[in-house]
């Protein structure tokens, strides 16, 4: 259960980043650093942030992002199966 609550904090606190980032674009304010948008998604928070990208329309340009996000995701669910089966 507690993995459910860390899983939608992330996911949340990934979507407040990608809209806060987008407005910024948008007033030419200070920008989040692509790290720490990847980071946000190594954490866990890679579903909320590409969901948020596709729906804003925010960095579906960079292929980085298009296509680093879904892999991350991709790499996290084999490393969750892979340890489910083990355990």
């Amino acid at each position: 259960m507690p993995y459910i609550i860390y899983l939608l904090s992330i996911n949340l606190i990934s979507v407040i980043f990608c809209v806060f980032d987008k407005h910024q674009a948008k007033t030419g304010g200070w920008r989040i650093k692509e790290r720490t948008l990847f980071a946000l998604c190594f954490l866990g928070g890679g579903v909320g942030m590409y969901l948020t990208m596709k729906v804003i329309r925010h960095k579906t340009l960079h292929k980085r992002f298009m296509l680093g996000i879904p892999l991350i995701i991709i790499l996290q669910l084999i490393i969750f199966l892979y340890f489910k089966h083990i355990f």
